[in-house]
């Protein structure tokens, strides 16, 4: 199989962390992976399960990221870009007709980095890129608020908040601060 995003390589198959079978560019070191494959490498070897573990350490590493669309190199279809997490730029790509993920040079060390290399097939999710997509707005709305409100009103406010929704008369206390004037029948 020739690469899918070099196109300057060929795809050598090998092993992943010992015990995930995958094809490898010989050019620019990107893995194509089975999901198949992946599945039964995590079932084989428990030391897989470790990597969900996250690395407090700072670590740096070069990662490729493909901004253009893929084709998978056995379909010759056009692959889906799924998002890994919120804050984070890179996306994998993935082919449902054939069930298999591209990681461009440096993806899997970045997935091991964040403790997700053990989450490669959940990452592929309807309901992960559901909370991803959740988790952008929510950082958004944080950012727009904090930029309008600024810092320490905004903290303050969220205090407030939290205060309110523990609180066993919340509906009564949003009432009496949403009123003009709460001493009135008058709303």
């Amino acid at each position: 199989m020739n690469c899918t995003s070099c196109k300057q390589g060929t795809l050598i198959e090998g092993l992943l962390e010992d015990c995930i079978t995958v094809n490898t560019c010989n050019h620019c070191h990107g893995h194509w992976i089975l999901i198949e494959n992946y599945v039964k490498g995590k079932q084989q070897s428990p030391d897989l399960q470790n990597l969900n573990l996250k690395n407090t350490a700072e670590t740096y590493f070069d990662v490729d990221d493909s901004k253009t669309a893929l084709l998978c190199p056995i379909s010759g279809r056009i692959m889906q870009k799924f998002r890994i997490t919120h804050d984070s730029a890179h996306r994998l790509d993935y082919s449902a007709s054939v069930g298999g993920v591209w990681l461009d040079s440096g993806e899997w060390e970045y997935l091991k980095a964040e403790g997700l290399a053990g989450s490669l097939n959940t990452i592929l999710t309807n309901h992960w890129q559901k909370s991803v997509r959740e988790d952008q707005a929510r950082a958004t709305f944080d950012e727009l608020y904090r930029s309008k409100f600024g810092g320490e009103s905004y903290n303050k406010i969220q205090e407030v908040r939290q205060w309110l929704e523990q609180h066993p008369c919340e509906d009564e206390l949003k009432a009496f601060l949403m009123a003009q004037d709460p001493y009135s029948a008058e709303r």
